[in-house]
């Protein structure tokens, strides 16, 4: 049985009222997916590809966030978008940027609720020391010196460390991840990536993952699935698919130009694209 399928799915999001162009008539957004059918494996699996060609769309149809237009969804052999909230969170949870809390409790206390909520019910063992699960993340993520603060007093790569803690000790089959390493210091990334790939090769737990760093996506994914702004895609290892012409047509850019970091905007690599389109 494949860990997730895609079964002629097709998916568009609603107009937005007042979004007009310029005859003053209604915009209606394309499909994002259209007929589209598919399957992905278990393991570490990285989603590579420029903004707004889909990926978080996937990741959200895929957890049962969003719902399909039409189609069939299915994730270990159930569909998440008619399961229960609870019965849904242990099936898949979902981690991204600038997610919102209304909480007042420190992190120690957001960390202790999670993990007693979840598949663990707070009693599990750390897959490297052998002792306490909550012990072993705190210190993998770097939390001992936020553990007193709350979230609204936390820095964006303080608060991206908490959710991939809390996406651990909640102990979801899935884990889906959107851009989880946005505003990280490099070295906290690879030691949370390193920590991650063992977690879901020692636990069976499966990870789908967003990012821009194609580095660290051939160094730590299993599988990739590459994006191209025509909605085709490519899934195999990263040796397979994040060849140098294959990532020059999903980003439209020269692949030099894409190394590690997230300090290409998206204005800029639209505008740098453009001109290495025009110039082949």
């Amino acid at each position: 049985m494949d860990f997730l399928t895609f079964e002629d799915v097709t998916f568009t999001y609603p107009p937005v009222e007042g979004d007009l162009d310029s005859d003053g008539k209604q915009i209606v957004p394309r499909p994002v997916f259209e007929h589209f059918s598919g399957s992905l494996p278990s393991g570490f699996v990285s989603f590579v590809g420029q903004n707004g060609c889909g990926k978080t769309t996937l990741l959200m149809l895929a957890s049962g966030r969003l719902p399909p237009d039409s189609g069939k969804i299915t994730l270990l052999g159930k569909n998440p978008f008619a399961l229960g909230g609870e019965e849904k969170n242990l099936l898949a949870s979902v981690i991204y940027q600038n997610m919102e809390f209304e909480s007042e409790d420190s992190v120690a206390e957001l960390l202790t609720q999670v993990y007693a909520a979840g598949n663990y019910r707070s009693k599990a063992k750390g897959i490297r020391s052998g002792e306490d699960l909550l012990s072993e993340v705190i210190d993998v993520f770097e939390l001992k010196n936020v553990l007193n603060h709350g979230l609204t007093k936390l820095s964006k790569g303080e608060i991206q460390r908490v959710l991939l803690a809390f996406s651990i000790l909640y102990g979801s089959a899935a884990v889906f991840m959107d851009e989880p390493l946005f505003a990280m210091e490099e070295g906290q990334k690879e030691k949370a990536l390193e920590y991650l790939k063992e977690f879901v090769h020692k636990t069976g737990t499966t990870v789908y993952i967003s990012m821009h760093e194609l580095d660290l996506t051939k160094k730590y994914a299993d599988t990739v699935l590459l994006f191209y702004p025509d909605r085709n895609m490519d899934l195999g290892t990263p040796d397979e698919v994040l060849t140098n012409e294959a990532v020059e047509k999903a980003y439209g850019v020269p692949a030099a130009m894409l190394k590690s970091k997230e300090d290409l905007t998206r204005e800029h690599l639209a505008a740098v694209s453009k001109q290495f389109t025009e110039s082949r």
